[in-house]
Order: C-alpha cells, then sequence, then structure tokens
C-alpha cells in the first residue's frame, strides 16, 4: 500500500511548493531567464540523484542509447508548462483556484485521452465526477 501512496503524496507536496515558487517568481523577470535557472538546478539534482539512486550497470550513456521521441516533446511540454503558470500568475490567477480550474479542465480532458490511447475503463462514475468538477469549476469561478 505504502509503495502505491507515497509517489503520489511526494506529487501532491512538491506541486504546493511548485505553486508557491511559481507565483513567488519576480513579476519583473523574463519567465525564460527563470526556466533556464530551473533546469540547471534540475538537471544537476538529476544527475546527482540517478547516480545516487540509480543503477550502475552501464552509466548515464547506456541509459541514453534507450531514449525514444518521449523526453524530446517532454522537454518541450514542460517549458510550455512552466512558463504557462508563470505568466498566469503574472496576469493574475490566484494560486487558491488556478490549480483547481486546471485540474478539472485536465481530468475531463484525459478522460478521452485514457480511453482511445490506453483503453482504459470510461465508467459512469469518472463521467460523473467530471461533471461535479466542472459543476464546482461554475461556483469557484461565481461572482
Amino acid at each position: 500500500m505504502f509503495a502505491y501512496i507515497w509517489p503520489m503524496a511526494l506529487v501532491i507536496m512538491l506541486n504546493i511548493l511548485y505553486q508557491i515558487c511559481a507565483k513567488s517568481v519576480p513579476e519583473d523577470m523574463n519567465p525564460f531567464a527563470v526556466l533556464t535557472v530551473t533546469y540547471i538546478v534540475g538537471a544537476i539534482i538529476s544527475g546527482i540523484l540517478f547516480f545516487v539512486l540509480g543503477t550502475r550497470d552501464g552509466g548515464l550513456i547506456k541509459e541514453y542509447g534507450k531514449v525514444n521521441w518521449a523526453p524530446f516533446v517532454l522537454g518541450i511540454v514542460i517549458v510550455g508548462l512552466e512558463v504557462g503558470w508563470i505568466y498566469a500568475y503574472q496576469a493574475g490567477w490566484p494560486v487558491s483556484t488556478g490549480f483547481i480550474v486546471q485540474s478539472a479542465i485536465l481530468a475531463a480532458a484525459l478522460l478521452p485521452v485514457g480511453y482511445f490511447l490506453y483503453h482504459e475503463a470510461l465508467t459512469w462514475n469518472k463521467l460523473l465526477g467530471v461533471a461535479i468538477c466542472l459543476v464546482g469549476l461554475f461556483f469557484i469561478n461565481f461572482k
């Protein structure tokens, strides 16, 4: 059970810290300059963690030999996500609702993705859950 729960707990805790950091970026700093610092730190930490936690039976170069298209596209996507959040917060999105809006819409959008690309079950419970999320969006954004 712990092996199932700890990754999600990590994602949740780090998402809270992520949102705080993204909201705390200086408004007069170019978001792409922010990301250069962010990704330099991320690359260093990833390299250290690879050697501390990764397998040692071939090294980093051997791992790079396994690469496909996904890490390259993921890099582009991550830059878009990061800069999107920085711009959203600079545009005035509140940290308390921006992530909720994004998450609810994302949940609705990922249902057909899961169904068509990964053959995940599309159940009435999931559809009802998304409907409730969308109704919740109305109330969160209602003025």
